[in-house]
């Protein structure tokens, strides 16, 4: 009886082991990356970027296709109707993305995403976990945003459009 449930459990596992995909393109385009304006925060986007594209195989630094790319947090004052007792930073994040063709001279997508969130922050500046939140929150933006861009990187239909 358990070796006839341990087979049935092994079938269940291989199917739905060969129906998963890996998220690689159906065309063979590759990109590489330009550079990434934004300072500090350029360059923690340029490593998840990297990354991400590593990950999905559409990385090459040869590639004739690159990725130029600039990000952008802004801080403000959040505030509520529901609760006024407590203080919030709102931050908001922008991510713009332009890919073009070094070939043909021209751009084959530009786009740019939004994110934001705010976070209860504490009296004063020099509190340790007001800076923690800022970076966190930072860094889960960044990366909240390359995932939507690398999404959408898998439906890309690549064609020039004078811009």
């Amino acid at each position: 009886m358990y070796k006839i449930r341990l087979l049935i459990l092994l079938l269940i596992s291989i199917f739905i082991f060969s129906c998963s995909t890996s998220k690689t393109r159906n065309n063979s385009e590759q990109f590489s990356l330009a550079y990434v304006e934004g300072g500090l925060d350029g360059l923690l986007l340029k490593n998840i970027l990297t990354s991400a594209l590593k990950n999905s195989g559409m990385f090459d630094h040869k590639s004739n296709y690159k990725i130029s790319s600039k990000i952008d947090h802004d801080i403000n004052l959040f505030i509520t109707n529901i609760d006024n007792t407590s203080d919030r930073e709102k931050i908001n994040t922008s991510l713009s993305v332009k890919i073009v063709d070094k070939e043909k001279f021209c751009v084959v997508f530009k786009e740019t995403y939004y994110v934001s969130q705010f976070y209860i922050f504490a009296s004063g500046e020099k509190i340790l976990s007001n800076q923690k939140a800022v970076k966190k929150i930072k860094k889960t933006n960044t990366e909240a945003l390359v995932k939507e861009f690398t999404n959408e990187l898998f439906k890309l239909n690549i064609e020039c459009n004078k811009k």
